[in-house]
């Protein structure tokens, strides 16, 4: 017999989510990770909020609300509450149950707070320790790379320097319509009005220049854990820099010995090689055949890193190198980073923290059902 849908709305709804969840879903293992790391933040948050006033917000369940935003790749933070609003999965992980949502002014209002605290990088670098001591990152062997973020600025807010903000137009005051025929344009006499710390870059030969920031990543070798993470000038200097500081940061906070470093040609380069060594770091880069001294120490310190390109251990860290560009794809398609939403290489920062966070809980996830 052919069955008919009801058009009566029911009053009462009951629904043990908990109960409907597959025991594999990913979203169980994530989290019990984000659960337990949040529980050990406690002092944390309580040094960043008042004891007195209005109860705020738990920042618990703003920062698995940003979780769930890069997870589930959520384009803003209106759309991200109306979601959680309905979506009764979102609910039980925010363990929000069947209170009301907040507005999305919330995360305006606490994304200085968070800042000012450092809570979101502290949030990453505890999952970067809890997966260290687990055994699921390499203590040894590393990458590092960079890319570009586009950003948020279009390319009409491009002026020169100490020209006022915007241009008038009668035709639309809006969106004007600028004529840049003849002009010519570089970061030495333009800036962007709207976000002015982006910086004019091309991507290659023939293709078109846009605003861009560099964002930089140190990967662990042995699952591709992302275990460090910056954002910085895209000036082209940025990815030498950046590792320099990474490197930097993981000895110090996470006491991590590093005795080899997978890069690209791009860090070929004497002086930043030479500086490795001196951190007893042997650096696993494409060195180009070109003379230099024998007796400084940048010319050996280039002549050594060619000799290690026919070792098996070069090859094998150049092999692996390639999956740090599986967490910049992740980033940009997943996590929405192809270009930014923030103007603020601090907000950006944040945003790339929360994305990378999101990133190593669910690859956690999938190598405990592995394990």
């Amino acid at each position: 017999m052919r069955g008919r849908s009801s058009g009566q709305i029911p009053m009462f709804y009951m629904i043990n989510v908990e109960a409907e969840l597959p025991r594999e879903h990913p979203l169980r293992a994530i989290k019990r990770w984000a659960d337990g790391i949040l529980a050990t933040m406690s002092r944390d948050f309580a040094g960043a909020y008042s004891e007195m006033g209005r109860p705020s917000i738990p920042p618990e369940q703003l920062l698995k609300a940003l979780l769930l935003q890069a997870l589930y790749s959520i384009r803003s933070e209106i759309q991200l509450m109306q979601a959680i609003q309905f979506n009764l999965l979102y609910r039980w992980f925010l363990d929000l149950s069947d209170r009301p949502v907040w507005t999305p002014e919330v995360f305006s209002m606490n994304r200085e707070r968070f800042a000012e605290h450092d809570l979101v990088r502290k949030f990453f670098d505890r999952i970067v320790s809890d997966a260290v001591i687990e055994g699921y990152a390499s203590e040894d062997h590393f990458t590092v790379d960079g890319t570009m973020i586009r950003s948020w600025a279009s390319m009409k807010s491009l002026r020169p320097k100490g020209e006022e903000a915007g241009r008038k137009s009668d035709d639309d005051p809006g969106n004007p319509t600028v004529d840049y025929r003849g002009e010519k344009r570089g970061n030495a006499t333009h800036e962007s009005k709207t976000d002015p710390e982006a910086r004019l870059r091309r991507l290659g030969r023939g293709k078109e220049a846009h605003l861009y920031h560099s964002g930089h990543v140190v990967m662990e070798n042995r699952n591709g854990l992302c275990v460090g993470v910056m954002v910085d000038e895209a000036d082209g200097h940025a990815e030498r820099r950046c590792a320099k500081a990474l490197v930097r940061h993981l000895r110090r906070r996470h006491r991590l010995r590093i005795r080899t470093l997978g890069m690209d040609k791009g860090f070929d380069d004497g002086g930043f090689l030479a500086e490795l060594e001196g951190w007893h770091i042997r650096a696993h880069v494409p060195v180009r055949a070109i003379p230099c001294s024998s007796t400084d120490a940048e010319g050996l310190a280039r002549k050594r890193a060619l000799r290690r390109m026919r070792t098996k251990g070069y090859q094998i860290s150049q092999r692996i190198r390639k999956r740090v560009e599986e967490i910049f794809g992740w980033f940009k398609t997943i996590g929405g980073m192809a270009r930014t939403r923030f103007v603020g290489r601090w907000k950006i920062l944040q945003e790339m923290l929360i994305t990378a966070a999101a990133y190593n809980l669910l690859r956690l996830a999938r190598l405990e059902t592995i394990r």
